[in-house]
């Protein structure tokens, strides 16, 4: 444990798993007042707004819940039930507090999700797709645990987009294993927000598995 708090400069320089562990144990308590609230984050409610405007329906995996800030919006929009998979068992343990999920995962999707395939209806990601979490490489394991037909709201940020290979592994995985694939460009903040990310923005990934 560090005496410094974790900050978004932290999250993008994490390198590892582990990395990941131990900033989000730090960070769990404090996330949604700390960071969610001061930093105007609107990404979990964009992303949740566009499953459903994509007419996404349940059950859902909310991969890389962290807190539930997705999960919460989910569930206001009557969306359930929601399972939380996430690498950090404290952001779980905050998640599983608000009551809005059915199942806490904890799981480094890097070597996989251990649920089994064909589970889910819809698969929701918001805030995760981006530097120092995950890559491209995880999008196969949850093609695995999508049902023929889910609807997929993957939030990515577009900094990262081409960069770190999302591109590519879309336009791979449009040959014969996804379908109807859209991305909408959203605002990551709000109006409020004033830090040095604040312009940042996402491309949210829509489409189907085949």
């Amino acid at each position: 444990m560090t005496n410094k708090t974790p900050d978004l400069h932290a999250a993008y320089a994490l390198t590892s798993p582990e990395d990941n562990k131990r900033l989000y144990a730090e960070w769990a308590s404090d996330y949604d007042d700390g960071f969610a609230m001061r930093e105007d984050y609107q990404l979990h409610i964009r992303t949740a707004r566009a499953f459903v405007g994509a007419f996404g329906q349940g059950p859902v995996l909310d991969v890389g819940a962290g807190t539930g800030l997705c999960g919460a919006v989910l569930t206001r929009l009557g969306v359930g039930p929601i399972d939380a998979t996430d690498i950090s068992a404290e952001m779980l343990e905050q998640a599983m507090r608000k009551d809005i999920y059915r199942d806490a995962i904890e799981a480094d999707l890097n070597t996989g999700i251990p649920v089994p395939r064909h589970s889910y209806s819809g698969i929701v990601s918001s805030g995760t797709f981006t530097h120092g979490h995950l890559g491209p490489e995880v999008l196969p394991s949850l093609l695995r645990v999508a049902r023929p037909g889910a609807q997929f709201a993957l939030s990515i940020n577009t900094k990262h987009f081409e960069k770190l290979g999302f591109a590519e592994a879309l336009r791979q995985l449009e040959q014969g294993q996804i379908r109807s694939l859209s991305l909408p460009e959203v605002q990551i903040y709000g109006d409020l927000a004033a830090g040095p990310n604040k312009d940042d923005t996402a491309f949210i990934a829509l489409f189907e598995r085949i």
